[in-house]
Parts: C-alpha cells; sequence; structure tokens
C-alpha cells in the first residue's frame, strides 16, 4: 500500500497539468500551427498543412543539405558543392522552402508569429542530431544592429536557442557581428552573393576566447547558395574554431 501511495503522489502533478491543459483546450482548442485549423494537439500540422510541407527526410547532400533525388544511404555530394568546395564540413536543413514551409518561415521572420519558435526550433533540433559533437557551440547568424531595432527579434536566434537546449549545448547568440547592413539577396547570383557578404560577418571580439578550441553549429532560417553560411564560417574558423556545421530550417531546392 504504503508503494502505491507513493507512486499516485508521483503522479499528481502530472495528472494536475492533464486536467490543466484539458481546461485550457475546452476553451481554446489546438490549432495548426500554419493555417489555423483545428489539430490533436498543441503546435501542430493539420492533415493539408502536413502534406504541403516538405521535410527533408530521404537522401541529401552531407556538405550543404540539399534534397537529392533518390533514398538516404552513403555520403552524398551534390554537384555544386563538387564544382565549389564549401568552407564548412556538413549542412543539414528541416524542411523545403516552399509550400507551407515557406509561409511558415515568412510567418516567423517577417509575421512576428514568436511562437512558432518552439515547433519550428524543434524541427531544426531534430535535422542537427548528426551534426551535434561534444563541445559544441551553437550560434545563429546575425542581424545588423538596425534591422534587429527594426525587428525587434533576431528569428534565427530564436531556432538557435532551442536547438541548443535541446541537445544540451553551449548557446551563444552574439557570437557573430553584422558589420553593415547588406542589401538583400533575393535575385542575386550565386556569385554576387557570396560579394555581398565579403567582410560583412566577423566573430564579436570578447566572444573570441570563447570559441576558440571547440566546434560551432551556426543556425540559420533558410539557406540558398550557402553565402551567408560561408562567411560566418570562415569568421568562425579564422578565430580558432576547430571545425563548422550549419544547419537552416529550410532549404531551398536546386530547382528552385
Amino acid at each position: 500500500m504504503g508503494t502505491e501511495i507513493t507512486a499516485l503522489r508521483a503522479r499528481i502533478p502530472a495528472l494536475l497539468r492533464g486536467l490543466a491543459l484539458g481546461g485550457l483546450h475546452s476553451v481554446f482548442p489546438p490549432r495548426c500551427i500554419c493555417c489555423g485549423g483545428a489539430v490533436a494537439s498543441d503546435f501542430g500540422l493539420c492533415g493539408d498543412c502536413w502534406r504541403e510541407t516538405a521535410f527533408i527526410a530521404g537522401l541529401a547532400c552531407d556538405v550543404c543539405g540539399a534534397p537529392l533525388p533518390g533514398e538516404a544511404g552513403e555520403a552524398t555530394l551534390c554537384d555544386e558543392c563538387l564544382t565549389h568546395p564549401r568552407p564548412w564540413d556538413r549542412a543539414a536543413a528541416a524542411i523545403r522552402y516552399d509550400g507551407a514551409g515557406r509561409r511558415l518561415v515568412l510567418a516567423l521572420k517577417h509575421g512576428d508569429r514568436l511562437d512558432l519558435a518552439r515547433p519550428l526550433g524543434g524541427w531544426v533540433a531534430r535535422a542537427a542530431a548528426p551534426l551535434i559533437e561534444p563541445g559544441m557551440i551553437v550560434a545563429p547568424i546575425p542581424l545588423h544592429r538596425l534591422r534587429l531595432l527594426k525587428r525587434q527579434y533576431n528569428q534565427s536566434a530564436l531556432l538557435s536557442r532551442v536547438v541548443a537546449h535541446t541537445h544540451g549545448l553551449r548557446h551563444v547568440p552574439d557570437l557573430f557581428q553584422r558589420l553593415r547592413a547588406t542589401p538583400s539577396q533575393e535575385g542575386r547570383s550565386r556569385t554576387e552573393r557570396h560579394e555581398n557578404l565579403a567582410d560583412a560577418l566577423r566573430v564579436t571580439p570578447r566572444r573570441a576566447a570563447a570559441l576558440k578550441g571547440h566546434p560551432v553549429l551556426i543556425v540559420d532560417d533558410v539557406m540558398t547558395s550557402g553565402a551567408t553560411f560561408g562567411a560566418a564560417t570562415e569568421a568562425a574558423l579564422s578565430a580558432g574554431a576547430t571545425k563548422v556545421h550549419v544547419v537552416a530550417l529550410a532549404r531551398v531546392a536546386k530547382d528552385a
């Protein structure tokens, strides 16, 4: 009897949380994080939005994370990474940047949907799992201070915080600095994107000592050509990082 009472007492907090959640759901039913339709649990997608969200679960380039035709298997490099070697070691992405996935990214980035950081950050954390190493530092791609002042938050930092917490790693949200307000990358060629980021990022001087001798995982919301990741990677390696991996919430497909 004593053992049963002890077990019941241990379950009381969980039972109370369940009752409270049930009461909350009776007033505010769970809604799809994308379209707002009814779903079974919090932070979920409805059937239609789930089908329209292209999670990258099959074959992908190990170096840039781009989805490729075929099934996951041995290490694979895409043609672009064979032609243009990347400064980082490995990359991953959670979803393709299209359909419902694109709408979610834009809602987090420009729509003040801070509630999306938790579920989308969870997707990034799962994608990053194969990249995690002991002693790794997690850091986001930074915004320029003027853009941060206007937006009030860095969406990449919200995602990287979830990734670091999920994997029990140190999060350094100000590891990098953006020295100048670079124009939008949209519509630029691969060469123009790299030129646009030239000398735009550096490791924050007061963080350089903490970085030295550690592997780094850099997090961003969207990866297109990889120019931004490349600039941050070069800055990290120059400051003494032992290795750099990168992960994005969404990857622009090669055929996009």
